[in-house]
């Protein structure tokens, strides 16, 4: 613990041992606000020490010659091993991951239809149901859409791709995933861009003014529950449209 890094080309080398001590409230942070969308049989502690596995990963693989902040890359990992140990961990129940699924196919389906994004209410009706059971399965899906812009699909080595993992290992200098990696940035530029404006405004809060769905709904005078369901909604629309763009 005691060698040298270059973290960060504008700041002086530092130990691994403090540099981790420096990160220890960044990780907890992330844990804290992943845990925010999880049943409360999970141990937040659980996925703090998670994180900081990640994060330790992160440092003794961070490479400075690529084109990405340290902070940026240690995110990816201490992301990427929270979401592993949520996976051993098998919390979320296979009905509701099916249910899930379901939801993410219909939204993209009936957007490549009608070419916007579905309502609510012609959501409810593809899928048979009330708007109230709808609204009930957004509700639950919360904890779900945790792993929807992780899990990609699977490749034809039956081999889950991983967005996290993509963005941070890939050492491919091709042109072709080049491409594919600006193609990703658009897809989720526009994807954003094309949301209804509520949705937008929530995607906008929560992770750039890093607001809490109670602070949202304060603003937006709407119920903690319907900021939720209005998260993951657009998380499932995006999570839909770059499962589509990998599995290309």
């Amino acid at each position: 613990m005691n060698e040298k890094i270059q973290y960060d080309r504008e700041k002086e080398p530092i130990t691994k041992g403090k540099l981790i001590l420096k990160l220890l409230p960044f990780t907890r942070s992330i844990a804290e606000r992943m845990s925010m969308r999880l049943p409360a049989n999970v141990d937040v502690d659980d996925l703090i020490n998670a994180g900081i596995i990640g994060l330790i990963d992160a440092i003794e693989k961070f490479d400075p010659s690529k084109e990405i902040k340290f902070k940026t890359y240690a995110e990816f990992r201490i992301r990427g091993a929270i979401l592993d140990e949520l996976r051993s961990l098998d919390w979320l129940p296979r009905s509701l991951r099916q249910k899930t699924s379901q939801v993410e196919e219909t939204y993209y389906k009936l957007e490549q239809e009608l070419g916007r994004p579905a309502s609510d209410q012609e959501m409810a009706e593809a899928l048979e149901l009330s708007i109230e059971e709808f609204y009930e399965i957004l509700s639950q899906s919360r904890g779900a859409i945790l792993f929807s812009l992780d899990d990609l699909g699977d490749n034809p080595d039956n081999k889950t791709k991983n967005l996290l993992s993509l963005i941070a290992d890939s050492e491919d200098k091709s042109p072709l995933f080049s491409i594919k990696l600006k193609e990703l940035k658009r897809v989720v530029g526009d994807g954003i861009n094309r949301l209804p404006e509520k949705e937008k405004l929530v995607i906008s809060l929560y992770y750039y003014e890093e607001l809490t769905m109670k602070e949202i709904g304060k603003v937006l005078d709407i119920t903690e529950s319907r900021v939720s369901q209005i998260h993951t909604k657009a998380i499932i629309l995006l999570g839909a449209r770059l499962k589509k763009l990998f599995s290309e």
